[in-house]
């Protein structure tokens, strides 16, 4: 069995941090895929310390930390609130980064005071979007290097939740053989997609920190970006309206237009868009296996339903093109 606290020690001392400063340790609840814990130290300053599992998972789910590191090397460079890294032990996969204050956004929220924080994010994520990669795709190289061309790239992350739907067995609404056959009917609109910019991919409010401790709550700090990619920014709109519609959120648009996004939806944007969003709820479909998830009933309810839609738009919007 692991001994946190040792390990804890062994980080720090790594990072040029005296292992003896670690007073407090806890685990940090939340994720469901990582072992995360807070260390304070004795002068009450508050690391992170993220490590990953030993346990089966999706095929684009190896070294996740690399990306994670990626993300927030990504935002500090646009000057986006989120940890920074520490320390980054690729072998021991165990990342060590700055705590971040605030506590994830949830429904305490008053409604008044969500428009103002929605375009306060967005101007945050318009700003992550103007961060360039090289190529594209996943930078752990789970998947492969990294391609030259979107549609490569993509087609390969969606062919990858498909072996994974595949091989757990997972309880989609429709045949996973259905399934590629629709998605791929809109790939052509990938082809617009030309520069591949930092995507974090998992910004539902569970990843985006609240610091409630000045008279108006502002973000504290965007977390958990191990599903980063460099891909197209219009794929971060899925998350960021999980399980409903961006186009219905004025205030996020508002503040992504102000801070410079693109937020014309246009034919090829909507099929983008369904694509993207057939992709992350394959993910929450399939996850749930390998991980012995327990809300599998949650997700057919209302997970497996979004899905079906997105393949119907595309199959819609690809109709459409051809008459």
């Amino acid at each position: 069995m692991v001994d946190s606290w040792e390990r804890a020690r062994s980080i720090l001392a790594g990072a040029d941090i005296p292992p003896g400063r670690l007073a407090q340790l806890r685990p940090l609840s939340g994720g469901t895929y990582n072992t995360v814990e807070e260390l304070r130290l004795t002068d009450g300053v508050r690391y992170v310390l993220k490590v990953a599992p030993n346990t089966p998972g999706l095929r684009h789910e190896r070294r996740l930390l690399v990306a994670e590191a990626e993300f927030y090397r990504g935002a500090e460079q646009a000057g986006v609130p989120a940890p920074r890294v520490i320390a980054h032990d690729v072998e021991r996969e165990v990342l060590l980064m700055t705590a971040c204050p605030g506590d994830p956004w949830d429904d305490s929220l008053p409604p008044v005071e969500r428009p103002p924080l929605r375009t306060e994010l967005a101007r945050q994520v318009a700003r992550l979007h103007r961060v360039t990669g090289t190529a594209f795709g996943y930078p752990s190289g789970a998947l492969g290097p990294l391609t030259a061309d979107w549609r490569t790239a993509f087609a390969g992350m969606l062919d990858a939740v498909l072996d994974d739907a595949r091989e757990y067995r997972a309880r989609l609404p429709r045949p996973v053989d259905e399934v590629a056959r629709a998605v791929r009917r809109a790939y052509g609109a990938l082809d617009a997609v030309t520069v591949p910019r930092l995507v974090h991919f998992d910004l539902w409010q569970g990843n985006i920190l609240l610091d409630r401790s000045a008279r108006e709550p502002r973000i504290g700090g965007l977390i958990d970006g191990e599903r980063m990619f460099w891909g197209d920014p219009l794929a971060d709109f899925v998350s960021l309206a999980l399980l409903g519609d961006i186009r219905k959120d004025e205030a996020f648009l508002a503040g992504y237009r102000e801070a410079g996004g693109r937020t014309e939806f246009d034919r090829g944007a909507l099929l983008r868009l369904a694509l993207y969003r057939a992709y992350l709820y394959l993910i929450m479909l399939t996850e749930v296996v390998p991980r012995g998830l327990e809300n599998e009933e949650w997700r057919q309810e209302r997970v497996a339903p979004e899905l079906v839609a997105a393949l119907d738009e595309i199959e819609d919007l690809a109709a459409s093109s051809a008459a």
